[in-house]
């Protein structure tokens, strides 16, 4: 029996790879980037443990596979949602149901999906509005870290990407126990 009931969301930039560190070619497309500490092993070790990962990230799709096969770790991840194919960003619900269809769950399911991101006015927000838990990672000093207003408060907040494997196990025992 699979006990892993949680599934997870994940942003791209500034929660798994480190924005400063993308080189760009004339067309925009990341060709290389670096992951944050931590974020490789946060990844592959939510895989090992039989939790569904799902990136949920604006910008372009040929940008996330060049990063993510470069750092080994595209294959963790069930389905990719990127806004250049969903033709919308973060916090547009579209972005989010995108992912729960292509895991073939149900709005109803909503609330055992995390969304982890470094974003309050689109990952905490977006996340917020569909009633799916929020973390926020506040690794970078890119964005801010003060919520706008309370459609911006994460559930959560996280510092670093090692930081979620605790949380992420507290959350998923609170789910099977319910």
């Amino acid at each position: 029996m699979d006990n892993k009931k949680l599934i997870i969301f994940l942003d791209s930039g500034d929660t798994i790879i480190d924005e400063s560190t993308e080189v760009r070619d004339e067309e925009g497309i990341v060709i290389s980037a670096s992951v944050i500490p931590g974020a490789d092993v946060m990844v592959r070790t939510l895989f090992e443990r039989g939790y569904t990962l799902a990136l949920v990230a604006d910008g372009d799709a040929q940008s996330f596979k060049n990063v993510f096969k470069q750092n080994d770790l595209y294959e963790y991840f069930t389905t990719m949602i990127y806004s250049e194919t969903i033709k919308a960003s973060k916090p547009s619900p579209r972005m989010f149901k995108a992912a729960i269809g292509a895991l073939d769950l149900s709005e109803s399911d909503c609330s055992r999906i995390i969304m982890v991101g470094n974003n309050l006015s689109r990952d905490v927000k977006g996340a917020n509005a569909l009633g799916i838990t929020s973390v926020f990672q506040s690794w970078t000093t890119r964005y801010p870290h003060t919520p706008a207003d309370e459609t911006e408060q994460p559930a959560y907040t996280i510092n670093e990407p090692l930081e979620l494997l605790n949380l992420v196990e507290q959350l998923n025992r609170e789910l099977v126990l319910n």
